[in-house]
């Protein structure tokens, strides 16, 4: 099955689709079978898990992103009760990013820290956002118990390095369409390298749209480039990275093709 691990359908413009209805009619004919919509903030979580809720291939998750700290900030508590939820499948996104961030960051580790021990109380799964900040991101999963949980690397940028480490605390390793870049070509590599049981794809929509759609927004239904992609540079059949992607996205995040 042609599963999308990490989009913001809620973010998604629909209006040249008809609509949401529209939208998802849209994606579906592409051929993908399942989407996760992923959390950046509570204040919007609600009208998001509202929109989704009726639609059996959509899963979401609950978490506060690391770039924006106004924000409501969350506390164990209250995302463990959001967690709950049958829809929700993981935490997050979270993490670390330091791309365009200065000062003290203590907020954004701390925010990080109370992810992690929300998935821990939960049960669930991490999604995990990093930029520039390598060493913290790691140090951090492991000074938390992440291993406990596990969960992905989203639309992973780093070294096959960090990949390596990552993978051994149980994370998984997803690709977005920046794979697709011409410039991507040390991300290449690393997807060549990640074993395929460990592989996941997403868009990251509207975010990130993969050649040949780069610089327009995206949506799910333009995963299938990423797998094209990533099966070309691995020298295996699409069909056969899409079965094992989907089945990755199932083991990872259990519930969310159960209904």
């Amino acid at each position: 099955m042609l599963v999308d691990s990490h989009c913001h359908l809620d973010r998604i413009d629909a209006a040249p689709h008809g609509g949401f209805d529209g939208l998802l009619a849209h994606i579906r004919e592409q051929g993908v079978g399942h989407m996760l919509c992923v959390s950046i903030d509570l204040e919007n979580y609600p009208a998001m898990l509202a929109l989704v809720e009726p639609e059996p291939d959509i899963s979401v998750s609950v978490g506060v992103h690391p770039c924006d700290r106004d924000r409501e900030e969350p506390d164990i508590a209250r995302l463990v009760e959001l967690a709950a939820h049958p829809k929700n499948v993981a935490i997050g996104e979270t993490g670390l990013d330091y791309f365009r961030a200065d000062g003290d960051l203590d907020w954004q580790r701390e925010r990080f820290r109370v992810h992690i021990r929300a998935a821990r109380a939960a049960g669930k799964p991490l999604i995990i956002h990093t930029r520039d900040a390598r060493e913290d991101t790691l140090r951090i999963l492991r000074e938390e118990g992440a291993e406990e949980v596990g969960g992905v690397m989203h639309c992973f940028t780093e070294t096959w390095e960090m990949a390596e480490q990552a993978m051994a605390l149980g994370f998984s390793i997803s690709f977005s369409g920046i794979v697709t870049f011409r410039n991507a070509n040390n991300l290449r590599e690393v997807a060549r390298r990640v074993p395929l049981e460990r592989l996941l794809i997403e868009t990251d929509s509207p975010y990130l749209a993969p050649v040949p759609h780069r610089g327009k927004p995206n949506q799910p239904g333009w995963v299938r480039h990423v797998a094209e992609c990533v099966a070309e540079l691995r020298e295996m059949p699409v069909d056969a990275l899409i079965e094992a992607s989907g089945e990755n996205f199932q083991r990872l995040f259990q519930p969310a093709m159960n209904g």
